[in-house]
């Protein structure tokens, strides 16, 4: 029964990849307002083929975003999608984004990010892998039902959005709105936005949750010469390093009281998990390019990445940063970091003990400085119960299609929707990766191979028959 599917998908894999190429050439970069309309624009096509197979389309309004500079925007639409409906089947609603990371070729880029490039076997652009690709190895999936005259499995909706990258802006009220109408009849909700943890498949049961912080200080009124001043004040970028220091140790171990108390106590059939994942430790090592990791043993760096909370300091705004030498007290400025959360943290509880731990530390300076703490995101942690239906078909999938069986993991990262879609419709969650281990989502040089792109399709192909057996 698959096999005409899968034939169909090898014969067209060139067809599929040149459509790749054509969405990867959309900017569509939500970090950048200017680029919305490219969002819009990358929203369009992938509506216009929805219809182009039969499925009907409603570009959902989401309302507006202010910004920084006080105009008041329209956010881009989320496209909700949803082909001809049978009663007696399950319904599935497949999530994706076709939004991306800003990329510019002086950033590192061996090619284009722009210009979809196959090199050795790997396909080269922005949003190959996160998310551009594997959205549309879903619909080459329909596609394939379709052309080789198979009735799809299951009743199929979509939920597509353009502003991931920063946040979902919009797509929270959204759910709570369409759940008594376009979720109502949902039975599943499958997710395709991360990537494999090795070389070998894997189902993804877990993601860890996000607070974004903001830690401002304000002094003099202007900057200073160091010369003239240098030595006889408060210099703000001095309290921001002692505040940031007091974040983290040299070990990763988080320092803010009370942060890591609520942290679910790990369980034996939990680390057995992860003792069965075909994790290297030096191939990791030389894919994020560093000498060693924190932890000693596959599990505990594994445990490290997916299971536990993690604190990164990203930034210093209002430093100077430029090549040269600048000899100047910068008047204000502003620290950025964030805490990955796992199961049982809660965010508002997050941010109130990191907001108290600030103003502690701040007040032992004894500076007459300003101090302002700010926290944007704020979203849960997500884990799923391996005995779902979806699981089990799943799991059928991979085994047919890659002939091993897949391995279970968590994801380090935050997708909020994963948690709200869980809160808000009640309906079964998963996530169903085809990105491999060293995509580079996010990165320069992100890709996805063609291996992964094609033999994902057929995993989709694959899914939607193993979930139309499930009890």
């Amino acid at each position: 029964m698959l096999e005409p599917l899968f034939q169909y998908i090898n014969e067209h894999q060139n067809q599929f990849i040149q459509r790749l190429g054509e969405w990867v050439a959309v900017q569509s970069e939500s970090g950048d307002p200017d680029k919305w309309g490219e969002i819009e624009k990358m929203l369009n096509m992938t509506a216009e083929r929805i219809r182009e197979m039969g499925g009907h389309v409603e570009l959902a309004d989401v309302g507006t975003q202010q910004l920084a500079s006080g105009e008041t925007v329209p956010l881009p639409p989320v496209l909700l999608a949803e082909f001809a409906k049978n009663p007696k089947k399950a319904t599935l609603c497949i999530y994706g984004h076709v939004d991306v990371q800003p990329a510019k070729k002086e950033d590192g880029w061996n090619t284009d990010p722009y210009n979809l490039t196959e090199i050795s076997g790997n396909l080269y652009g922005r949003g190959a892998t996160d998310n551009k690709g594997p959205v549309l190895a879903w619909l080459h999936a329909v596609e394939a039902y379709q052309a080789t005259k198979q009735e799809i499995p299951v009743n199929l909706k979509f939920i597509i959005e353009g502003t991931e990258e920063m946040g979902s802006y919009g797509l929270l009220e959204l759910t709570r709105k369409k759940n008594d109408s376009f979720f109502a009849d949902v039975d599943y909700i499958v997710i395709s936005d991360n990537v494999w943890a090795t070389k070998n498949p894997a189902l993804t049961y877990g993601t860890r949750g996000s607070s974004y912080f903001f830690v401002e200080v304000d002094g003099p009124k202007q900057d200073l010469h160091s010369g003239v001043w240098g030595g006889s004040i408060h210099e703000p970028m001095s309290d921001l390093i002692a505040l940031l220091g007091s974040l983290v140790d040299h070990t990763g171990k988080i320092l803010i009281p009370g942060v890591t108390d609520d942290v679910a106590a790990l369980t034996d059939d939990e680390k057995n998990i992860y003792e069965n994942i075909n994790f290297d430790l030096e191939e990791m090592k030389s894919v994020a390019g560093v000498k060693h990791f924190l932890q000693d043993t596959k599990e505990e760096v594994l445990m490290a990445r997916w299971r536990y909370p993690s604190l990164s300091i990203h930034g210093i705004q209002g430093a100077f940063s430029e090549p040269g030498i600048k000899t100047v007290i910068p008047r204000r400025v502003i620290g950025k970091f964030s805490i990955r959360q796992v199961p049982n943290m809660n965010p508002p509880d997050v941010e109130r003990k990191v907001e108290e731990h600030l103003k502690l530390v701040f007040n032992r300076l004894r500076s007459p400085n300003q101090l302002k703490v700010s926290a944007t995101v704020g979203a849960k942690p997500w884990v799923a119960n391996l005995e779902d239906p979806q699981y089990v078909a799943g799991k059928k999938a991979i085994k047919s299609v890659f002939g091993v069986d897949p391995e279970m993991i968590r994801e380090g990262s935050t997708i909020p929707i994963a948690q709200d879609f869980k809160e808000v419709t009640g309906k079964s969650v998963m996530m169903l990766p085809i990105g491999g281990h060293d995509d580079g989502e996010h990165s320069q040089n992100e890709k996805i191979s063609r291996f992964n792109f094609i033999e994902g399709t057929k995993l989709f192909v694959a899914y939607l028959h193993e979930l139309s057996k499930v009890e």
